[in-house]
């Protein structure tokens, strides 16, 4: 891949997902389950890297560090839009980062603050992507929908559905 066609790819995830606060992260248990949770997007610009903090001695901290394989998914239903990131993870104790990435609203989840020593930092860089665009307007939708009946084409059509590599 080309650097400006990658530099392209990252700016259509990043346009997807900027608003979306939440995510899912998927990592994979000892005896191969899956294993999904919510986890809040830290507030950066999206650059090929996923950064989520994370108390040091969680579960999924020992999940990746088994298996460094992760999908983040976002979703904005209300906007008929979905995107999955699939990607490799680290644990990152990098204090300087910690300290930039922090903002007070985490506080409520690491009551110990910035400072707290278990506290660190999921770095996920992605290795592709997939999102699914279809128009939010109820009309648009309708019409759509109509001419796939009609035509008796897939109604897939109806929106973007696209697969990057990152």
């Amino acid at each position: 891949m080309q650097a400006h066609d990658r530099t392209d790819a990252i700016k259509r995830v990043a346009e997807k997902i900027k608003d979306i606060r939440l995510a899912m992260l998927t990592t994979q248990e000892a005896d191969g389950v899956l294993r999904s949770r919510p986890m809040a997007t830290q507030r950066t610009e999206f650059d090929g890297t996923l950064w989520f903090f994370t108390q040091a001695d969680t579960p999924k901290v020992d999940e990746v560090q088994r298996n460094q394989q992760v999908n983040v998914s976002y979703a904005k239903p209300g906007n008929q839009l979905y995107v999955s990131v699939s990607g490799t993870a680290r644990l990152v104790r990098d204090r300087q980062r910690i300290h930039q990435l922090w903002h007070p609203d985490l506080k409520a989840w690491f009551p110990n603050g910035e400072d707290d020593p278990n506290l660190a930092l999921l770095e996920v860089t992605a290795t592709e992507a997939q999102y699914w665009d279809s128009p939010s307007s109820p009309v648009v939708k309708v019409v759509g929908l109509a001419k796939s009946l009609v035509s008796g084409e897939s109604a897939d059509h109806i929106g973007t559905n696209e697969k990057v590599d990152l």
